[in-house]
């Protein structure tokens, strides 16, 4: 596969849990199926005599070589040349062998379809040029980045020093 063009970046340390991106994928979807990305509360876990969370999103990170891909039988996993894995839900039979293989979690079996269900990173969207639903200024903590992965990284790193140094203030 050729380098990315984009990707989905997630800084969990800049995210406060507000759930907007939860809503917002819903809201792409006209809520009637999702999210496709869960924001969960790990913690608390104690440092000195003070309580810590940390919040943690679970999304597809369309890997380089899914996992999900290779194990579904009847192939209804593919992954686009600019790196977007897609779930074919008509090829789909719900025998829930992707959700045991993603390492992320990202993969859910929809209850009421019983077939398995994940992010597709909006392509719809990012076909016409915009970004994710959940990336696109939704996330109040601005920590849902959507671009280039140098380009992302960069902004990521200036934004973590920032922080780190509004922190020492």
């Amino acid at each position: 596969m050729t380098r990315r063009p984009y990707g989905l970046f997630i800084d969990e340390e800049a995210c406060w849990g507000c759930r907007a991106c939860e809503v917002a994928c819903q809201q792409e979807r006209e809520f009637q199926e999702g999210p496709f990305l869960w924001v969960w509360e790990d913690g608390p876990r104690l440092s000195g005599e003070e309580a810590h969370f940390q919040y943690r999103v679970t999304v597809c990170r369309h890997c380089d070589d899914p996992p999900c891909q290779r194990s579904c039988p009847e192939k209804a996993i593919w992954q686009r040349e600019d790196g977007i894995v897609i779930l074919d839900k008509e090829k789909c039979t719900g025998c829930g062998i992707c959700e045991e293989e993603c390492p992320y979690d990202a993969v859910k079996m929809d209850p009421k379809l019983g077939k398995a269900s994940k992010c597709d990173m909006c392509f719809e969207r990012v076909d016409h040029g915009l970004y994710p639903a959940c990336a696109d200024n939704i996330c109040m903590a601005h920590c849902i980045y959507f671009g280039r992965p140098e380009e992302v990284s960069t902004e990521m790193e200036m934004k973590r020093k920032r922080r780190k140094r509004k922190e020492g203030l």
